[in-house]
Parts: C-alpha cells; structure tokens; sequence
C-alpha cells in the first residue's frame, strides 16, 4: 500500500513520531513518504493569517496518517487551513495521531482527534485508528510504542 505520513510538527516531537510509524510501516512492506505541512510564519502565537509554504497533495496515496501536535487544546491553525484546502478524500484511508505535552486526552488531545477526524469524513475519508501520545507523560514511550503499533496496522 502507498501511504503518505502528513506531518506538521513545530518542535520536532509529532516528526519523530511519524519517522518511527514510517520505520514500521516500511518494514511492514508499505510505500511510505513523510511530507510536512509548512506554514510561512512558524510562529504558533502569532495573529497574522495563517499562508502556507507547503501543503502535500494526498492524491496519490492509498491511505493517509495525518500527524498534528495540539496547540491551545486544540487543532492548530495550520493543520485546520490545510485540511480544509483539500478537496476530495474519497476512497482514503485516514489514520491520525496528535502530540501533546499535558498528560491528559481531555486537556486537547481528544478534541484535536476529533476535529482531524471530522474534517476527513466530512470530505469522505474513511477513518481507520488514532493514538494520541502525551509528550510530558513518564510512559511517553509505551505511548509511542501503541501508537506505532497501531497505526501501522493498515
């Protein structure tokens, strides 16, 4: 299967998790591109209007990880900008995860779950698996583990 692992991370935490997914994945036998969401101004607390720098076409993927950390418990404004940009999901399968540093889902985690999954029904995706992994948490790495093993599961 072709998967195509879309990443935004601003401090590196979401991309080392994505790198580990697409470590097991390949070894699963899949086709695996990391690509990264990149806005112009990285600046998560910044006002000014969100442009981004690169957003990958999903297009020729057969199914889709969308990789996010949570900002203000919740998506942030990047990953909503992007994931509105695309205009068809049908016949993709989607898996997301989402980093965070508070140790609990319910402070962001599982609102951003949520919202990465909304926006790819809505646009006719087919949800597969979520993780989120709380990047503060002492079982930060058992996290990771679950995360990996799931998602990879395509």
């Amino acid at each position: 299967m072709n998967i195509g692992i879309i990443v935004y991370s601003h401090s590196g935490n979401t991309l080392s998790v994505a790198q580990r997914l697409e470590k097991a994945m390949t070894a699963a036998g899949h086709t695996v591109t990391i690509e990264r969401v990149e806005p112009v101004n990285d600046d998560p607390n910044s006002n000014a209007p969100v442009q981004l720098k690169s957003a990958p076409d999903i297009r020729p993927y057969d199914a889709v990880v969308i990789a996010s950390p949570v900002h203000a418990f919740s998506l942030p404004r990047i990953m909503k900008l992007y994931l509105s940009q695309i205009s068809d999901m049908t016949g993709k399968k989607v898996s997301c995860f989402v980093t965070q540093h508070l140790k609990q889902s319910w402070l962001g985690g599982s609102r951003t779950v949520r919202q990465i999954q909304s926006a790819c029904r809505a646009k006719g995706a087919e949800i597969m698996s979520s993780g989120i992994v709380h990047w503060s948490a002492a079982t930060r790495q058992d996290q990771i583990d679950d995360v990996v093993r799931r998602l990879s599961a395509f």
